[in-house]
């Protein structure tokens, strides 16, 4: 049996590890264009999805950073907590630079007889090609853009600008700061003890700058010696959901699939529970001699559609509820969140949530 994804992203690579290591024939499509990854991107990825990854993906240990408290401040409240998460057993997260997973999946994937890079010059054609299922990856293609184009979609008229700041060495770095601020959350990611991670969502109206942006660091920075903050990269924010997952036997995934608020951190984290999901039900058919084809599409949107659907808007509902406390005097929210926050049952919930995501 074959699979076939039409990408050359971190999904891409994930997902084609995820399957290789089960000895499915993976070819990977992409067009020939060099990869630039951003090398001030990182992602979060929750305690039960590390394991997840460590065990049936690639180790990736030795790029993590671990997180073990999560606070949130408002600068409404003058910049004081309004509500945390810890858990003094475990890590609640952990933070990687996206090229260093990048780079060793690809050079894993290349020494894996499992697995062909095949370069290509159009998309159009690929449902032609001898693959069982087809696995598709890339938001701009021509596939995606004739099949997989009626979403769910939220514009948030906002700009997330992310950095990597160097500071003086810590001896600790392992909080992760969140300050929803009067023109949008900014987040600190610590990535080692001595560089730090920000992704600033920032409302196009207020304003487009680098320069506002660097100030803007350094004035809530609350923790940090800062010896140099590194290129500003920028991309515009929406949310969105796909109505249908597939055509045929072409499945969309990643970020065709849903996209999210950063505020959170949970877009990636998403996305890995759905490759589980999805090899869950790919090795399940293979132990029982059924054939990998529309069938596998069919009954992964049923597994995983509506939780996602609801995960997505239940962060859409956090960020319009500060977003709309930004706009009204007082601290009646910030006090109403610290309140619920103290509360050791609600608390719980909300960290097994962002770990494993919406279970119903």
């Amino acid at each position: 049996m074959k699979v076939g994804i039409i990408g050359n992203n971190l999904t891409c690579l994930v997902l084609a590890k995820a399957l290789v290591n089960q000895q499915i024939f993976v070819d990977i499509f992409y067009k020939d264009k060099k990869i630039i990854v951003d090398k001030t991107r990182t992602i979060g990825i929750s305690k039960s999805n590390v394991d997840y990854f460590n065990k049936n993906i690639s180790n990736i240990n030795k790029f993590l950073w671990p997180i073990k408290k999560i606070k949130i401040y408002s600068e409404n409240s003058n910049n004081k907590e309004i509500i945390g998460f810890e858990n003094q057993n475990e890590n609640l997260f952990s933070i990687a630079e996206n090229y260093k997973i990048f780079n060793q999946l690809i050079t894993e994937l290349k020494n894996n007889k499992f697995f062909k890079y095949k370069n290509t010059v159009s998309y159009k054609n690929l449902y032609k090609i001898n693959c069982d299922l087809m696995i598709n990856c890339d938001q701009e293609n021509e596939i995606t853009k004739k099949f997989f184009f009626q979403k769910f979609e939220k514009k948030y008229e906002s700009i997330a600008y992310t950095t990597l700041i160097d500071h003086k060495i810590l001896p600790s770095n392992d909080v992760a700061i969140q300050i929803f601020t009067k023109r949008g959350p900014m987040a600190f990611l610590p990535v080692s003890n001595k560089k730090t991670s920000i992704v600033y969502s920032v409302q196009k109206k207020k304003f487009d700058n680098v320069f506002d942006i660097k100030n803007s660091i350094m004035k809530f920075n609350l923790n940090y010696q800062i010896k140099k903050i590194n290129k500003i990269s920028k991309f515009n924010l929406k949310s969105s959901n796909l109505r249908k997952y597939y055509k045929d036997n072409i499945l969309a995934f990643g970020d065709i699939l849903h996209k999210l608020h950063p505020l959170a951190g949970q877009g990636f984290n998403m996305t890995l529970r759905d490759i589980k999901n999805l090899l869950e039900i790919i090795i399940n058919r293979i132990e029982l001699g059924l054939p990998l084809d529309q069938s596998v599409c069919i009954e992964f949107q049923k597994k995983v559609k509506s939780n996602n659907l609801i995960f997505s808007e239940g962060i859409n509902l956090i960020y319009e509820s500060f977003n709309f406390k930004n706009k009204i005097k007082g601290d009646f929210i910030d006090k109403s969140v610290k309140l619920i926050g103290k509360n050791k049952l609600v608390n719980k919930y909300l960290r097994k949530i962002a770990d494993k995501g919406l279970q119903i």
